[in-house]
């Protein structure tokens, strides 16, 4: 049984067939799916696949590299969702600085405009949390030392699922002195990744989640075509292997720890 933690099934490249997609994820053996949210619309459709199929959960939230279309306070719409029983985390949300638009003649931000939005919107994710009792999915690129001092803030109240983790030990050690955790996706099966394999190592099998963020990030050997839950099996083997421990011991580790990290996740 494999859980997984950070997929967009709500995006575009499933739109045909979501059903098929399903089965094949239930045939490898995931049997919980977290649908994430990118904004509104995304959030309110991660609802939605989440009430429609027994094995999908949403988490809701605005992309921090969307920060320019979201309105200034998002909380109102984010409290009303977070109730759901269906809802299991805020997020996307978080901090990312890799694709910042300089200033311009005026008609787009400046870069530390778009930054101080992130900031903003990111707190109202985890104010938001911490009042519904759920934890945060933490998206963050190149911004860690940032996302970290928003995070520590939250300190006792809110943990982050630091998803999608590329960073080095130090970073992971970074995350884990806040209490929160990381996840890892099919990158673990690049070639060239193997300072992500090293940081997996250093981590306990309670410290990491496993994920797709699918339709991107294709588990070798379906790298470059469209990531679907079912290739958590993929990763979860890649993962087994780096630590040197059997799979259904890594899938039971990854589990508990997701029904720890989401309270509102189904047995």
């Amino acid at each position: 049984m494999l859980y997984d933690t950070h997929a967009h099934l709500d995006f575009p490249d499933f739109a045909s067939d979501l059903s098929a997609v399903l089965e094949r994820a239930a045939a490898a053996e995931v049997s919980r799916i977290i649908t994430v949210g990118t904004n509104q619309s995304s959030s309110r459709r991660a609802v939605e696949l989440a009430e429609t199929h027994p094995a999908v959960y949403a988490a809701i939230g605005w992309h921090p590299t969307h920060v320019s279309e979201a309105p200034d306070d998002i909380r109102p719409w984010l409290y009303e969702l977070a109730g759901h029983p269906r809802v299991v985390a805020l997020g996307e949300t978080g901090l990312d600085y890799h694709r910042l638009p300089g200033v311009t003649d005026g008609s787009v931000p400046d870069a530390q405009g778009l930054k101080d939005k992130q900031r903003r919107l990111f707190e109202q994710h985890l104010e938001t949390a911490a009042a519904h009792g759920l934890n945060c999915i933490i998206h963050q690129r190149d911004a860690l030392a940032d996302t970290l001092a928003v995070m520590e803030r939250f300190r006792g109240r809110v943990r982050g699922q630091f998803h999608c983790f590329v960073d080095d030990v130090l970073a992971l050690r970074r995350v884990l002195a806040l209490g929160s955790i990381v996840s890892f996706t099919g990158i673990l099966t690049f070639k060239n990744a193997e300072g992500v394999r090293r940081t997996l190592v250093s981590a306990t099998l309670e410290d990491f989640l496993l994920e797709t963020d699918c339709p991107f990030l294709a588990p070798v050997p379906h790298r470059g075509r469209r990531a679907e839950p079912a290739h958590l099996a993929l990763i979860a083997a890649a993962a087994g292997q780096v630590k040197g421990v059997p799979l259904a011991t890594l899938a039971e580790a990854t589990c508990a720890t997701a029904h720890r990290f989401f309270p509102k996740l189904g047995h």
